[in-house]
């Protein structure tokens, strides 16, 4: 914000203001959406520079180098995403800026644990350094899950509290991200302990991952120090989260919850000032479609929202969490972040200004060599997808449903001293790819995932993201598995033996530095030739559900790289033999 503070700007914006000198940017003729007062009023806006200088009845200027003629139109504040992650995206940072910024996005919080799981400190001074780079404004908070889930999984890099206190220190660093070890908090665990120390030292926001948190967990979660969430499961979650004092990130990836949502909210007398909007995780071929932040604050309103309240939780709120008393109004002194749309019902942006001035081409920087082959293990067989046992007859531990897992038993046959896939079972298994310990597949059964019809590999896997490979062959398995073992990282499906579509994402096995088209159409491929493998079953077996089947800080059993896991439990099984 110290751009804002200088004396020679603040002469020159008070200059204007008062009529003795003429303004930069003079907007005309648009409404302005006070998203205090919740009303739309007729009111020119004269800047300089950066900065709004002055916010005055239509008409009463025209002294300025440049006026933007915007009748007919609303002048919004520019909206702010207060959690994503760019690498869901699959795109660099500076391609997703330049896609999301021209539809009126213009601040995201940015976490960038994606990144740093696989390439650590490396990969989070790439995300600091693309974020500086981009055409809008990405701010990187400092990941608090690398691993997510520490002693139950092997990520990339290992950030304890010494390592996230000397991030913290940064100035291109803008807080602590989500708080994902959710049992490690509540047990006051010694590492999750200095983790919380350090941020709170720093003086920078905090942010949570709160799923499933509930009575005493929530409120020992938040006595902690930790100020928001994002990870909601219904209305009456919401409501409980906003009575501990959480800052909410309502977020759009899981949009079956939002009708009820919305609906909750507007029955309220009025917006409750804590409340945010997120995107969180977007795929590319989402993004090209519907957009980011624009497209959630759409369908809020679509879903019953107030129009103005929607938008005061995009703009408003979200800079007060964020501390920035420089963005989320239009009024003089504020940041020229604005957005001119033709109605705030259907949110489609006609112009942005990014600190008053229109929106800059920032061609994506160099990827650094360690974020490059990032795949550190040998091709696979066949073999490595087999579970080992005696026989005739074996008992194992399942990992029961999609999203919201628990732990199950099943019975299968053996043959030839390996398990037979037992009916209504899919396989999963999870390899370490970063290089930090020897690879030993881990290989586990799914129940509730449906019947497949050959297998799905990716390294995009949450959080430490390993190689994990789904499937009901393993022949199909060990073919995905290496066409990605191959390709430097990314999502391929099998069938037959053989690949049958193929996403590479060689930028740490997350990002393609491709265009947004083209890795938005490749992942539509994917996506075609995964509708033949499994028969989806909204809205937890999703696609989507597949790249968080090895989230090991939710609650219920998970399969990482050591086994399965299940932190909050305390339970690690290496193998599922029971």
């Amino acid at each position: 914000m110290s751009d804002l503070n200088t004396a020679e700007l603040r002469d020159r914006a008070i200059a204007a203001a008062r009529g003795d000198a003429p303004f930069d940017l003079l907007i005309t003729g648009a409404r302005i959406a006070d998203v205090l007062l919740h009303e739309l009023r007729p009111a020119d806006i004269g800047i300089i520079g950066p900065m709004i200088a002055s916010v005055h009845a239509p008409g009463t200027r025209s002294d300025a180098a440049r006026v933007l003629d915007a009748s007919g139109l609303i002048a919004a504040p520019g909206l702010i995403d207060t959690h994503m992650h760019v690498e869901s995206s699959m795109i660099t940072p500076e391609t997703y800026a330049a896609h999301v910024a021209p539809r009126g996005v213009t601040t995201m919080v940015w976490d960038p644990h994606e990144f740093a799981n696989v390439a650590g400190v490396e990969g989070l001074d790439y995300a600091a350094d693309a974020a500086a780079n981009a055409c809008a404004r990405l701010l990187p908070l400092v990941p608090s899950c690398v691993p997510s889930a520490p002693g139950y999984e092997t990520a990339g890099a290992d950030f304890d509290g010494e390592v996230i206190a000397a991030l913290l220190a940064r100035g291109d660093m803008h807080g602590l991200a989500e708080v994902m070890d959710m049992g490690a908090v509540i047990s006051r665990a010694p590492r999750m302990r200095g983790i919380l120390s350090a941020a709170l030292e720093s003086g920078k926001p905090l942010c949570g991952h709160a799923r499933g948190l509930s009575g005493a967990e929530l409120q020992a979660f938040v006595a902690a120090g930790i100020g928001s969430d994002h990870e909601l499961t219904s209305a009456e979650d919401l409501m409980e989260k906003l009575r501990a004092g959480l800052w909410i990130e309502l977020r759009g990836s899981h949009d079956h919850l939002l009708p009820e949502i919305a609906q909750a909210l507007a029955a309220l007398p009025q917006l409750p000032p804590t409340l945010t909007l997120c995107t969180d995780d977007t795929f590319p071929d989402d993004l090209l479609r519907a957009g980011g932040l624009d497209d959630m604050l759409r369908r809020m309103i679509g879903y019953g929202l107030p129009p103005l309240w929607a938008l005061q939780a995009a703009s408003y709120n979200a800079a007060v969490k964020l501390g920035r008393t420089d963005l989320g109004l239009i009024a003089p002194g504020r940041r020229a972040d604005i957005v001119l749309t033709k109605a705030l019902e259907d949110f489609r942006a006609s112009t942005v200004l990014v600190d008053g001035a229109p929106l800059r081409e920032a061609a994506p920087l160099p990827i650094p060599a360690r974020l490059r082959g990032s795949m550190a293990l040998p091709p696979v067989t066949p073999d490595s997808f087999e579970i080992a046992a005696p026989g005739p007859q074996a008992r194992l531990a399942s990992i029961d449903r999609p999203r919201f897992t628990q732990w199950g038993e099943i019975d299968a046959q053996v043959a030839d001293d390996r398990v037979l896939l037992p009916k209504g079972a899919t396989r999963i298994a999870v390899l370490h790819r970063h290089g930090r310990v020897p690879v030993v597949p881990r290989v586990g059964l799914l129940t509730g995932w449906g019947d497949w019809r050959g297998a799905f590999a990716t390294t995009v896997s949450h959080d430490s993201h390993n190689l994990t490979v789904f499937g009901a062959d393993p022949a199909d398995m060990a073919a995905a598995a290496n066409a990605l073992i191959a390709c430097g990282g990314g999502m391929a499906v099998a069938t037959q033996g053989k690949v049958s579509a193929l996403l590479p994402l060689p930028v740490a096995g997350l990002v393609s530095e491709a265009p947004l088209p083209e890795v938005a159409e490749a992942l539509e491929q994917l996506r075609r030739a995964m509708d033949e493998v499994v028969d989806w079953q909204p809205p937890y077996l999703v696609f989507k559900a597949l790249v968080g089947a090895t989230l090991a800080c939710n609650k219920g059993p998970h399969q990482t790289d050591l086994g399965i896991a299940d932190p909050q439990a305390g339970r690690l099984l290496t193998t599922p033999l029971l």
